[in-house]
C-alpha cells in the first residue's frame, strides 16, 4: 500500500463485504486474509481482500469447512487474489465434496423419519436399523448415512 492508496480500514471492509468486523478479524487470525499495519498499529487491507472474502462467504454458504477454504486459498500462487479462472478451478475441486454432501443430505431427509418414526428412539439398540448394536464395530458417527453407493 502507498500513501496514495492507504488501504481499507476494517470498517470499510465490513461495509463493503457485509461481514461483521469480528468475522473479518476471525478470518485474519485463521490466515485466510491479511492486513498491513499503519504506524499507529491500525489494520489496513488491500482491496483484493474483498474478493477473498467473497470466496470465503460463497464456500460457507454451501457448507464447506474453513479448512477447505484455507487449502484453496493456499493453492494460489504467491497467495494472490483469486481470479475468475482460479474460482473455476477451486469450484471444480469442490464439486465432488458438494456431490457427496448432497447425497448425504438427501439420504438424511429420506431416512430420518424412519428411525424416529418407529418409536424406540434408541440409535444404539434399535432392532430395526442396528440390531445388537452391530454398527458400533464400524466406528463412531452415523455410519448408515455415510455409506454412499459407488
Amino acid at each position: 500500500m502507498s500513501r496514495k492508496n492507504p488501504g481499507l480500514t476494517v470498517g470499510d471492509v465490513a461495509r463493503r463485504s457485509g461481514l461483521a468486523v469480528s468475522a473479518i478479524h476471525f478470518y485474519e487470525r485463521k490466515g485466510l486474509i491479511a492486513a498491513d499495519r499503519t504506524s499507529g498499529n491500525q489494520r489496513r487491507y488491500d482491496r483484493d481482500v474483498l474478493r477473498r472474502l467473497a470466496l470465503i462467504r460463497a464456500a460457507q454458504e454451501i457448507g464447506l469447512p474453513l479448512s477447505e477454504v484455507a487449502a484453496a486459498l493456499k493453492s494460489l500462487p504467491d497467495s494472490r487474489t483469486p481470479t475468475a479462472e482460479d474460482w473455476r478451478r477451486i469450484a471444480t475441486g469442490w464439486a465432488s465434496l458438494l456431490d457427496r454432501r448432497m447425497i448425504l443430505l438427501q439420504r438424511l431427509r429420506s431416512n430420518l423419519d424412519g428411525c424416529i418414526g418407529c418409536g424406540c428412539l434408541s440409535l444404539s439398540h434399535c432392532e430395526l436399523m442396528n440390531p445388537s448394536d452391530r454398527l458400533s464395530d464400524e466406528g463412531a458417527g452415523a455410519v448408515l448415512f455415510e455409506r454412499i453407493p459407488e
